[in-house]
């Protein structure tokens, strides 16, 4: 029986071994330099591949010790059946890892299984983009099972020859060896994920993990295991670290019901407020944009209306998600660990959103989407949390294109401007929030509307970023037509970069992104320190020219409580930066801390971060944020 384990263990561990190594010889440039001990990649990541084999083994111990001979043949057509499975599925995974590194930089992840249960919009994504990659998975996959069932009839009836009392005998030993395969460790605590991450280049992290442990643990941590996250970043008494994020942030607040709530006074106030806009770009870089830094050519449109407008151009998103970036232009939250509060049950209402600032000044408000709403859960969190219109892609008649994920942009912004003529014309105030979807793999958009970039295909980013563009471009065509142009701010800003990739721990440049605030009067600036998404949103309600009552997690640039001040996000790691300074804090690993210099053109995507003496102050500070943004979801006191 033990022979029979441990020759399916090694077969397993030579498959993960496979894959560590060709990713291993892909990306070795990105690390070969870095003065890390990259070899040790091999080591670390045996452990990993150990722990993922144990658990998948304890259940053919279990029936190979417990089953009784008389049922030796139904255990064998099980076991047969079961490692079918489970080789076919480590073979696709393998597989899947390295299209999955190539667009997120990380191992597959939540987001493997998260966005299954959209399979209309994931499928269609997946078959358009990576055919070849389909067929040489499932050719693997169709060659093992080929020889799997020839050659593998009756691998496990010889077991059955040892006598029943033995194999019961044989469980305890065996199964003490599996456990100490899971634990993969003899200290206090048990090995994890954390223990892959043994190094400061992320690419040699992510290399060394074990990508059906990793989706796995993202399964357990985030949904199974869902609001405890937090204790794996160190503990902090909450009166510390709420003391700590609201020192940092220059909020004083005494609200006990909503713990960063305050009043701010419009630096515009006006009797006549203005209608607020907000047009949520999906995946919207800094290298493509070039008024903040990037390629010129992609956003010819963006690059005009900047000029006419408030520049930011040096913000930071949330995160990588786009519910990440929708909760900071929509409610100024900044990123909670584990799952974004659009997904999670306590924020479903009694949430703050820029609704429940502005109802009580009479204002209409919605959220407009070209796809389907329930995608991402964004439908019942915006009615949840007091926006009274939805509109998604049900709601657009005789739409001119539709793509995987919903209507275009120019669709979208086709049916923002026909709402607010409405609403103008009834003399009602509106606020809106606006979310695209054409630059979204695939890639696919109404071609003729642009003029395609030459020497890159069709349907590729940046000819979708450059018709976003357009759709933008179309908006400020249509709204300046009418009258409640000039009674209307428009916010236009990204929800996150395209792909969030470089070699550092945290690759904070690729957390760049562009916006604008656009209106009748705003007095044309560009704002060129360090800004969050919800230092925008502050910005354009004070811009509305009322006094608010709110507990947005940033400033209006016009405040001089505004702070040089971003928090980032990354998968399971958080970055704080202050200034030029940058602590990173992970789970179950000691916090760093690093000088960040900004890449000199988007070109740069070389290492950015540099170690430098520890920080102890900064670096409790980054746990207070974690500690405090946890405790606000789970004792409902952000509203």
């Amino acid at each position: 029986m033990l022979r029979k384990l441990l020759k399916y263990f090694l077969l397993l561990v030579c498959i993960f071994f496979i894959g560590r190594l060709v990713l291993f010889i892909i990306y070795f440039d990105n690390f070969k330099n870095s003065g890390v001990d990259y070899w040790m990649t091999f080591i670390y990541g045996l452990r990993m591949d150990t722990i993922t084999v144990s658990i998948l083994l304890v259940i053919p111990l279990m029936l190979l010790s417990f089953s009784p001979a008389k049922f030796k043949k139904l255990t064998n057509i099980f076991l047969k059946y079961y490692f079918l499975v489970i080789f076919s599925l480590v073979i696709y995974i393998e597989n899947a890892t390295f299209s999955f590194v190539a667009q997120y930089d990380v191992r597959p992840n939540y987001l493997f299984v998260e966005y299954l249960i959209y399979p209309r919009e994931v499928f269609a994504m997946i078959f358009a983009d990576y055919k070849l990659e389909l067929f040489v998975a499932f050719s693997m996959i169709g060659a093992f099972i080929y020889f799997y069932l020839k050659f593998a009839k009756d691998d496990f009836l010889k077991v059955f020859e040892t006598h029943y009392l033995k194999r019961v005998a044989m469980f305890l030993p065996i199964l003490l060896l599996l456990f100490i395969g899971v634990r993969s460790s003899f200290g206090h605590r048990g090995a994890n994920i954390s223990d892959a991450m043994y190094s400061t280049n992320r690419m040699v992290n992510e290399i060394t993990k074990n990508s059906l442990h990793s989706i796995g643990y993202a399964i357990y941590s985030n949904f199974v295991h869902e609001g405890r996250e937090v204790k794996q970043y160190g503990s902090m008494e909450i009166k510390e670290a709420l003391q700590r994020v609201k020192k940092r942030l220059n909020i004083d607040s005494k609200d006990k019901e909503s713990i960063f709530s305050r009043i701010e006074k419009s630096h515009f106030k006006s009797d006549k407020p203005k209608n607020l806009v907000i047009f949520v770009q999906e995946s919207l870089g800094y290298q493509f944009v070039n008024a903040v830094g990037g390629e010129d050519g992609i956003t010819p449109n963006f690059n005009r209306l900047s000029k006419e407008a408030i520049l930011f151009k040096d913000l930071y998103s949330n995160g990588t998600r786009s519910v990440r970036g929708l909760a900071a232009v929509s409610a100024g939250n900044l990123a909670v660990p584990g799952v974004g509060v659009l997904k999670r049950n306590k924020s479903q209402s009694d949430f703050f959103t820029i609704a429940s600032a502005l109802k009580p000044f009479g204002y209409h408000t919605s959220f407009i989407y070209g796809g389907e709403s329930r995608f991402d859960n964004m439908r019942s969190w915006y009615s949840g949390n007091g926006f009274d219109k939805i509109i998604d892609q049900s709601q657009f008649e005789n739409p001119t294109f539709v793509a995987p994920w919903g209507v275009c942009d120019e669709d979208l912004v086709v049916k923002a401007n026909e709402e607010f003529k409405k609403l103008h014309a009834k003399n009602q105030k509106f606020a809106t929030v606006m979310f695209s979807q054409s630059n979204h793999s695939p890639f696919e958009f109404p071609r003729e509307k642009i003029q395609l970039i030459k020497d890159v295909s069709p349907n590729s980013v940046k000819n979708a970023v450059k018709y976003a563009d357009y759709a933008i471009g179309r908006l400020f065509e249509l709204a300046k037509k009418e009258p409640y142009f000039k009674d209307t701010i428009f916010v236009i800003i990204a929800d996150h970069n395209v792909k969030v990739y470089g070699d550092d721990i945290v690759p904070v440049d690729m957390f760049h992104i562009p916006a604008i605030i656009v209106g009748d009067g705003i007095k044309p600036m560009i704002y060129d320190k360090i800004a969050s998404q919800p230092d925008v949103l502050a910005t354009a309600l004070d811009l509305l020219g009322l006094d608010l009552k709110y507990p947005i997690m940033g400033h209006s640039i016009f405040s001089d409580k505004k702070q040089n001040i971003s928090l980032m996000q990354f998968h399971s790691s958080y970055a704080l930066r202050v200034d030029d300074k940058v602590v990173v804090v992970r789970p179950g690993q000691k916090p760093l801390t690093f000088l960040y210099k900004s890449p000199k053109t988007y070109l740069d995507k070389g290492n950015h971060l540099t170690p430098t003496y520890q920080d102890k102050e900064l670096e409790k500070d980054a746990l207070a944020f974690i500690v405090t943004l946890d405790y606000m979801y789970n004792k409902k006191l952000y509203k």
